[in-house]
């Protein structure tokens, strides 16, 4: 009924786009029981003929455990591999997590910060200026260069905890998907 619904209201606000995030944490293969089976059916069959102008966007972090029925051409018309982010993407994201916490960026060198986090995600990036701010916050002086530094040096970022995971899906995205670079 709630997948029903949001087909509906999707549809009713076309022409929209619809994003589904994380969508292989509802489809993975390994957890089909009756009800993710009616679910999933109910959307590969909405995703393969809808009439309605609603552009539907998905993530997903594993790709590989989604039912091969829901990625062929008709429901998704494309695979965009998105990779860890490059030194200026890095740099831009330290801008604007630095932004976002009302520190100017003119004390931090955002290029060096960059080069600093290499192999870190956005999001592995955010939490070292969010863990700086707690550690400038416990000396009691504003933020500087040194707390995001010592931030970076401190964390194991997913490619390396993951590294392998992360090789072999580089491996297995590099003839199946188009890169989004």
């Amino acid at each position: 009924g709630a997948m029903r619904e949001a087909i509906k209201i999707s549809e009713s606000l076309s022409p929209v786009v619809l994003w589904i995030d994380e969508i292989e944490k509802g489809f993975a293969q390994s957890e089909k029981d009756e009800s993710t089976t009616r679910v999933f059916g109910s959307l590969i069959t909405w995703l393969a003929e809808k009439k309605a102008q609603v552009f539907v966007v998905a993530t997903a972090n594993d790709v590989s455990g989604l039912p091969p029925e829901l990625l062929r051409k008709g429901r998704f018309d494309e695979i965009f591999f998105v990779d860890l982010p490059a030194p200026a993407v890095r740099a831009e994201i330290f801008r604007i997590h630095l932004r976002k916490r009302g520190q100017g960026v003119e004390g931090f060198d955002c290029d060096a910060l960059a080069q600093a986090a290499e192999g870190f995600a956005g999001a592995e990036i955010e939490q070292a200026v969010v863990s700086a701010l707690y550690a400038a916050h416990a000396e009691q002086v504003p933020l500087a260069m040194r707390h995001v530094e010592a931030e970076l040096k401190a964390t194991r970022p997913l490619s390396v905890v993951m590294a392998e995971n992360i090789a072999a899906l580089r491996i297995w995205a590099a003839e199946r998907t188009v890169s989004a670079d």
